[in-house]
């Protein structure tokens, strides 16, 4: 199958196999019907800036491991208040796994599971396909699988299509799993990137905010593939707040905990108003995080991820670290916070230690499927003349 073509499911059985169009196609289709959460805003018909020519795939598996770097480093204790894991000593190496005998070894989630499960089917097919991306997270175990993915197994098991699987949840589950969606895109760089970020958010989460934060996130990790040094602090903030704007619509937010200060409203403008006056404060990532409660609704986990890269964001190790120690949600946050500072240091910027001792899972007994998938993207988008 040609990149930038899926199997249209639209109305039918998963089961049945339908026309051929594009994503672009399908995704106007969806805003046409209203079956997509989100606004159809103008970057939908804006292709992002060209990368270099010469770039070095080094940015891109900087990338991708550092979303399973991150998320390896806190999975074994991910929803731990922030407090209650300061008490013990700071994690910055992997803590001991029963998964794994005991030994101090990065071992996955869900976070890299369904990321690296979505970039081994775009090498299947070519490209990305909703209905067969869909089809994958139907099969194997997801290690710590969320209630939001457990909902679309359910439906996508019932026999609805793939598009309207989604739960409409502004949980972090596709946000976390993101990033590979822009390798195919790697040499061509058009629209087609929105479309598939918009749809590959979508599957999962039918959510304004949600979707809204997954292309956002992409632009971002489009630009920092580019990038040859860090941006100024203020970057971060707002270039996540000026794509998310006009996605989201007038959606309106409340956060979950009695403990942070009232608000309704949009996503974005929260992380713009209560990221911002952190940063002016000079708050810590651990104070600022207790304010917001860094969990897993993406009121949460947003403004924790975008503080993280503002205050951290020139030094991936501190980066991540400070993700897995001063969140609740500590190997999301720091599988995306991972993913931006790998993407904008490069697999050379990140510490040694933490790749030599990740064992690559994606599935039970699969070690080194991660690295294997990496080469394999590699020879496929970038390298296409290899020596």
């Amino acid at each position: 199958m040609d990149v930038g073509t899926a199997m249209s499911a639209l109305g039918k059985s998963n089961k049945e196999t339908i026309m051929t169009t594009t994503n672009r196609e399908i995704l106007e289709r969806l805003f046409h019907q209203r079956t997509i959460n989100l606004v159809r805003g103008r970057i939908f018909d804006q292709a992002p800036s060209p990368l270099p020519t010469d770039l070095d795939f080094d940015k891109v598996e900087g990338m991708m491991l550092g979303l399973a770097i991150g998320d390896a480093l806190g999975n074994t204790s991910e929803g731990q208040l922030p407090s209650v894991r300061r008490g013990r000593k700071e994690i910055r190496d992997y803590l001991p796994n029963r998964h794994a005998e005991g030994r101090r070894v990065g071992l996955p989630s869900d976070d890299t599971q369904l990321a690296f499960w979505t970039l081994q089917q775009m090498l299947d097919d070519g490209g990305f396909v909703p209905a067969h991306v869909a089809e994958r997270f139907s099969r194997g175990r997801i290690f710590g699988i969320g209630s939001t993915m457990k909902q679309f197994l359910r439906n996508y098991k019932s026999g609805l299509p793939w598009e309207q699987c989604g739960a409409p949840s502004a949980g972090n589950g596709a946000l976390m799993r993101i990033a590979p969606i822009l390798i195919p895109h790697l040499k061509t760089g058009t629209t087609d990137l929105w479309a598939d970020a918009a749809l590959c958010a979508m599957l999962t989460h039918n959510d304004a905010g949600s979707t809204a934060a997954c292309v956002a996130l992409v632009s971002m990790l489009w630009q920092l593939l580019a990038m040859t040094a860090p941006p100024p602090a203020q970057w971060w903030l707002e270039t996540y707040v000026d794509t998310a704007r006009e996605l989201e619509g007038d959606t309106r937010y409340r956060p979950r905990s009695e403990r942070v200060e009232a608000y309704e409203g949009p996503i974005w403008r929260f992380v713009q108003e209560r990221v911002g006056a952190a940063f002016l404060n000079n708050r810590s990532v651990l104070d600022a995080g207790d304010s917001w409660y860094s969990g897993a609704y993406l009121l949460e986990t947003v403004p924790s991820v975008i503080y993280i890269l503002m205050r951290h964001g020139h030094d991936p190790e501190e980066a991540i670290v400070r993700a897995v120690n001063d969140t609740k949600d500590n190997d999301t946050v720091g599988a995306i916070v991972g993913a931006a500072v790998g993407a904008l240091h490069g697999r050379a910027g990140l510490p040694s230690r933490w790749i030599d001792n990740l064992l690559g899972r994606t599935a039970d007994g699969d070690d080194g499927r991660v690295f294997n998938l990496l080469e394999s993207a590699a020879l496929k988008w970038v390298r296409t003349n290899p020596s």
